[in-house]
């Protein structure tokens, strides 16, 4: 995947293999979250806002917040309907507790200083906050890491998150699931996806879910 515009990003989306990783991860996400409808979500690195406009389709109060303006133009364009900002992850511009989920879907990947960004997540959410990840620990990881849109992202593991979330204050309780432990979406792929167990660490997609006590 080598998009050069919002455009061509979002249309990857609209691909086969997309379209079965974006159902794949939005479904992990969204089984770790357990969202009750109508509650607010701040989709932090929004970008095109593809997963934007899938929470907000699954009855999400959903807002977008994105530091590059030509896909929040975009964004703005596709889904008039939803509010989408421009800001960056280190600094989001709202008061402390202001959505009931932060999320950020493979944004913190790009983040030079993500223990930061975590921290400024958490200060914004009331309730949890979900982190989508590049899984270093995967076969994606081996197959893709150097080549197309995945060239400069870092790729994590659930210990480095541990230790992002040790500074945090409440502590989170944190529960971690994999998806995508095939990247090349065929048959195989979509077969071992519904027989694997999403607490399998291995998958290239890995979703991080840091919830605040009541």
């Amino acid at each position: 995947m080598t998009p050069t515009s919002p455009a061509e990003y979002d249309a990857w989306y609209q691909t086969d293999r997309g379209r079965w990783i974006g159902e794949t991860e939005f479904g992990v996400m969204m089984r770790l979250l357990s969202p009750r409808e109508g509650e607010t979500l701040l989709d932090v690195g929004s970008g095109t806002g593809y997963f934007t406009r899938r929470f907000a389709g699954a009855g999400l109060a959903a807002v977008g917040l994105e530091r590059e303006r030509a896909s929040v133009a975009y964004a703005r364009r596709l889904a008039p309907g939803i509010p989408f900002l421009i800001g960056d992850a280190k600094s989001i511009p709202v008061r402390d507790s202001s959505f009931d989920h932060v999320v950020a879907v493979t944004s913190l990947c790009f983040v030079e200083e993500p223990a930061r960004a975590l921290g400024e997540l958490w200060r914004a959410a009331r309730r949890a906050v979900l982190l989508g990840l590049l899984n270093r620990r995967s076969l994606l990881y081996l197959q893709k890491h150097e080549h197309g849109g995945y060239r400069g992202a870092r790729w994590d593991t659930l210990r480095e998150i541990r230790v992002w979330a040790a500074r945090l204050v409440p502590a989170p309780d944190i529960v971690a699931r994999s998806a995508v432990f095939m990247p090349s979406a065929g048959p195989l792929a979509r077969r071992v996806e519904r027989l694997a167990p999403g607490f399998l660490p291995f998958g290239g997609f890995l979703a991080v879910c840091l919830t605040k006590s009541p």
